[in-house]
């Protein structure tokens, strides 16, 4: 390969980093006003209005508040790792969008076959969502532990069991798509799912499609979960000793990590850039996978408008007593189906090959 094409794949790849980056960056920024301002409406009282015309400014204001505040590091914290953490907790998040799906191109009819609109198209992008996804867990321990906090400290502890205690059932209801689809590509996943919302996996597997959901909630912190923000008992949790941009990067990943947790979702269970019907199929893919996560983090505002915080007995008593066997029942129930002669012809037809 000459200089000329290293280069040329080298633009490319940093356009389309790029292009997924500056939309996640922007879509942070404006769901913070999507949820103050639909919380309002909930609650019966306005949002914020102020800057700008309907308040549309807002997030820009606020991103500048943060970024001129004076940035307070406490003199016993470890250093290095008080700043490292926020980072670390970002970064993840950024990184797993590089394998997600958002439709099929033909680029105007210039390619014969429609190319996946993916940075890079992994065989393996489900393990590779997870595993890099769960790294977000050392920077909440990172900024626990360099605070010197006690407050800090344990909020990170807490974080830390809920994040684990739920990333188990996320797993074993990612297995259940997995029997189903037969792919660990999530191309191939939506691919499977063509053909109308009836192939669309989140009716076979509507009890997983709920705990996966529910856990992505808690596994974002996200409330009626967000025990490690308990105000009136540890204060603000993990990041209590954070101030300026560094406290916003933790607030950036987190709104990330809600976009990557409902893109995830529509990808596996909702059909991804399928029209629900096939005649709507005129409608780019885009736009519905895009309207489903729409839809998606809509919910995450919804039960943050609605639900009291749980206990945390609650909530682990939830992961584990309820939502771990629920999927060990289904992945037994899809593969007894799968090979049981009167089910298989029921479950295949969300089978993609099988015989129906």
């Amino acid at each position: 390969m000459s200089w000329l094409d290293t280069a040329i794949t080298a633009g490319i790849w940093a356009l389309e980093v790029l292009a997924i980056a500056i939309p996640v960056a922007l879509s942070v920024a404006y769901i913070t006003y999507a949820e103050r301002r639909v919380i309002g409406w909930m609650q019966i009282r306005k949002g914020c209005n102020r800057v700008g015309w309907a308040g549309l400014l807002q997030p820009i204001a606020d991103g500048l508040k943060l970024f001129l505040k004076e940035t307070i590091i406490p003199t016993t914290a470890n250093k290095f790792l008080f700043v490292a953490a926020p980072v670390m907790s970002l970064l993840p998040v950024l990184v797993a969008f590089a394998v997600v799906p958002f439709g099929e191109t033909t680029l105007g009819g210039l390619w014969e076959v429609a190319h996946v609109m993916a940075i890079s198209n992994l065989n393996i992008g489900v393990l590779y969502v997870m595993a890099i996804s769960s790294l977000g867990i050392y920077g909440i321990l990172m900024a626990g532990w360099a605070s010197n906090s006690k407050y800090a400290f344990l909020g990170a502890i807490r974080a830390t069991c809920q994040m684990v205690s739920y990333e188990i059932a996320m797993g074993f209801a990612i297995v259940c798509v997995l029997m189903l689809s037969g792919s660990l590509n999530l191309a191939e996943i939506v691919r499977a799912q063509s053909g109308g919302f009836w192939h669309w996996y989140f009716i076979p597997l509507f009890p997983v499609f709920l705990v996966y959901f529910i856990s992505g909630v808690a596994e974002t912190n996200r409330s009626p979960f967000d025990l490690t923000e308990g105000e009136s008992e540890i204060v603000a949790g993990f990041f209590v000793e954070y101030s300026g941009m560094w406290f916003a990067t933790f607030s950036l990943a987190e709104y990330g990590a809600m976009i990557l947790i409902s893109l995830i979702t529509a990808i596996m269970f909702l059909g991804g850039w399928h029209a629900p019907f096939p005649f709507l199929d005129v409608i780019p893919g885009t736009v519905w996978l895009l309207g489903k996560t729409a839809f998606l983090i809509f919910m995450f505002i919804w039960f943050r408008a609605t639900f009291p915080r749980y206990r945390y007995d609650q909530l682990m008593r939830l992961g584990w007593k309820v939502f771990l066997p629920v999927t060990l029942v289904w992945i037994a129930v899809i593969g007894i189906s799968i090979y049981t002669p009167v089910l298989s012809d029921i479950i295949g037809f969300w089978r993609p090959g099988s015989a129906l």
